[in-house]
């Protein structure tokens, strides 16, 4: 059985979280196939190609971790024999897997329907899953899979409520310490790095501090027939509520009495990748949520919020901290979700399993996590004082930091390997927007923005400090009049110089310009939404104009931009006068700064000018257009590169162009550019008249070629649609007028 929805899947970030584009729900009887050899075809060409290691043993563990069974295509072999490279791999794997072997057969991913700790990033760069055991008590054993370690010497993860008690690296024996406090579990000291997956058996005394969902009933204000309220407290993860493509959308749930309530852990549907992308020209995207915020009652008339912000495009359970409310009801407000219009199938489709409400934190341990503010070690200067604060690590936090620098708290033994720039982060509490300031060996401070959030729960912002070999002293103050608190630090090599986090820049219009002769008028409009769990810091997005050219308006700025926020402009762009527009190639681009580096993205704006034989054109990807269920797939011979997929077969499959601008209008020659590797047809409306069909034949799915037809066009503005509604149609390239 050739598995197609779920072979060879790319483009994810890690490279090796194939899971990431998977489109199967839980529960999951799925299989993902892909290609051993790095390289060449997925059938014998004659060559012994490279085996990606890294590749292969992070999908085969991302899966596990996911529920997903594995499928290494291999090439035939030859004479009874594989190619060597993929025959060596072969015996590295049987050597690899069994030390782990208990980790990885007969287990189920963690952070799902079957319980288990929270998989994806982690901290300071970590990435990886968690395996648990079948059965009514499996999740009691489980498996952290740290597939890429991070760049300390910890790993910490949200720990879901459950209690530890003891850690083992599961190749070495290894016992492990760990600290265990404020929802998170950090296993301490590791230097037995594997290459590939470094696995630490977690045993646990289960999952503790959460209300059974029987005790807890759902309402909301909008639900899809079939897909109601009440199967985020059923504790079935097989029904799930459907909003009904409405958004902003909110849940109530009703505890039944006022109780304590200090979180909500929410399992979103599987049915989504976590990022955008394009699959055989089809538009995937995440429907996954994006901001949202937490309120709460006493008696479901008066709400207080208690949480905003915005929850990582990611799979498994995501936790939302609310610190320690008195409350009967919690609403959970979503504002938005992390797809855009370009997938309609994802777009606004909000789908939840669960909705778990945890009413306490394990308890912490007697080891602490390294670098807490109210640690023995550390000096409290002026009205600086420990206080509680259950969310936090080791339950406690540093308050009275206001009023400057004589209210302080000083860390006289943060140590660094060598001279250097190090990611010190911060963990802070804040009820408003605020700052912090950081004083290192007695240098100027560094003023720090803290982002405003609820007073009980830790937000993290991480600034680039110079620190020296050996020991030194940090300092952390505010100069505000009631400064933030301050929960712990963290110092870590910063990331890679090659790093950079994950955006999105959206720039319109898309695909290429053409445009007549002269001087010409373009309005362009562009959104920066950053997609990563950092902070951006002096974020500029603007045109770079070529010779001659002209904007309306300067460029946007921001002072920082955190998870999911967006920095939006707009301009008009004008050429040179006295000569013709095109071509020309136009970068909008982003410029911001990570931890003091520079850093941008950018995406051009490309004008082309007519050929002579033509009036008006447009690229059948522009995204002036209206796409349908259709999807943009590359064509490197295309004009612009790019052509539109998968038109035909339904009546959504279709493309409709509007405002095709013929001022007389009249009888035209309409060229229709296309790609076509059999018969197929063309069904051409224009202002929603009765079609003509347009038969093409081809052979090589990549060679554009053309045909056309004569249209009679009405003057200023018409419509026209390619579609076939009852069978597929050629790729279509673009299309221009004579």
């Amino acid at each position: 059985m050739d598995t197609v929805s779920n072979e060879q899947k790319t483009g994810m970030t890690p490279t090796y979280d194939y899971p990431a584009a998977v489109t199967v729900p839980m529960p999951r009887l799925t299989e993902a196939d892909y290609k051993l050899p790095t390289t060449g075809d997925w059938w014998y060409d004659g060559g012994d190609h490279p085996v990606d290691a890294r590749l292969s043993t992070g999908r085969c563990i991302t899966n596990t971790g996911s529920s997903i069974k594995s499928l290494m295509a291999e090439t035939p072999m030859v004479n009874g024999k594989l190619p060597p490279q993929q025959e060596e791999f072969n015996d590295f794997m049987g050597r690899w897997v069994e030390p782990v072997r208990e980790s990885v057969y007969g287990v189920e991913g963690g952070g799902y329907m079957y319980g288990g700790m929270q998989p994806g990033f982690w901290n300071d760069g970590a990435h990886g899953v968690v395996t648990v055991g079948r059965g009514e008590d499996g999740d009691r054993t489980q498996y952290v899979h740290v597939v890429t370690r991070p760049r300390t010497d910890l790993v910490r993860l949200r720990d879901n409520g459950y209690t530890v008690r003891r850690v083992t690296n599961l190749r070495t024996g290894e016992a492990m310490r760990f600290s265990q406090s404020g929802g998170h579990l950090s296993i301490l000291g590791i230097s037995d790095w594997d290459p590939y997956d470094t696995v630490f058996k977690v045993e646990t005394d289960g999952h503790q501090p959460y209300y059974e969902q029987s005790g807890v009933d759902a309402t909301a204000s909008s639900a899809r027939a079939g897909h109601p309220a009440t199967a985020l407290a059923d504790g079935n993860y097989e029904t799930y509520w459907d909003s009904d493509a409405e958004l902003p959308v909110s849940v109530t749930l009703d505890l039944g009495a006022r109780k304590r309530a200090t979180a909500l852990a929410v399992n979103q549907r599987e049915w989504s990748p976590t990022h955008a992308r394009s699959t055989f020209g089809r538009p995937e995207d995440s429907a996954r949520i994006k901001d949202y915020r937490v309120y709460a009652s006493g008696d479901g008339k008066r709400w207080t919020q208690v949480r905003a912000g915005a929850l990582r495009s990611a799979r498994g359970v995501q936790t939302i901290d609310i610190g320690d409310q008195e409350a009967r009801y919690l609403k959970l407000e979503v504002r938005s979700l992390w797809g855009g219009p370009q997938a309609p199938e994802f777009f606004n489709q909000l789908r939840i399993d669960e909705i778990q409400v945890a009413y306490g934190r394990p308890k912490p341990t007697r080891a602490p996590l390294p670098l807490e503010a109210e640690a023995r070690g550390n000096q409290l200067s002026g009205a600086a004082r420990s206080v509680e604060c259950g969310a936090c690590s080791g339950g406690r936090r540093v308050g009275g930091l206001g009023g400057g620098p004589r209210n302080s708290v000083t860390y006289r033994d943060i140590r660094a390997p060598e001279n250097g720039d190090y990611r010190l982060q911060l963990d802070h509490t804040a009820a408003g927007p605020s700052s912090l300031s950081v004083s290192v060996n007695g240098a100027a401070p560094v003023e720090v923005p803290v982002v405003a959030g609820n007073p009980e729960v830790p937000e993290s912002t991480a600034v680039s400090v110079p620190l020296k070999a050996g020991a030194n002293t940090v300092r952390v103050f505010s100069t505000a009049a009631r400064g933030p608190g301050l929960d712990r630090v963290a110092v870590a090599p910063p990331p890679p110089a090659s790093y950079t986090p994950k955006t999105t820049l959206t720039v319109r219009p898309h695909g290429l310009q053409w445009v007549g002769p002269g001087q010409r008028s373009i309005t362009v409009t562009a959104t920066l939404r950053l997609d990563d769990d950092e902070q951006l810091d002096d974020v500029g997005l603007a045109p770079r104009l070529p010779a001659g050219w002209t904007a309306d308006g300067g460029p946007a700025t921001a002072r920082s931009l955190r998870l999911g926020q967006t920095l939006k402009a707009d301009w008009t762009l004008t050429s040179p006068p006295g000569q013709d527009a095109g071509p020309a190639d136009i970068p909008v681009t982003a410029d911001f700064k990570l931890l003091g580096r520079q850093k941008s993205v950018s995406d051009p704006v490309r004008v082309r000018q007519l050929p002579a034989d033509r009036i008006w054109a447009r690229e059948a990807e522009d995204s002036a257009n209206r796409p349908g269920s259709t999807g943009i797939t590359g064509c490197g011979p295309c004009s612009g590169a790019e052509k539109v997929r998968n038109i035909g077969g339904s009546e959504q499959a279709a493309v409709l162009f509007p405002d095709v601008v013929v001022p007389d209008g009249g009888e035209r020659t309409l060229y229709l550019d296309y790609t076509v590797n059999s018969t197929r047809s063309f069904h051409v409306s224009v202002n929603g008249g009765p079609p003509t069909v347009v038969t093409v034949t081809d052979i090589g799915n990549t060679t554009p070629r053309t045909t056309s037809l004569p249209v009679t066009l009405k003057p200023g503005a018409s419509t026209i649609e390619i579609s076939n509604d009852t069978e597929s149609a050629p790729d279509l390239d673009r299309i221009s007028l004579g």
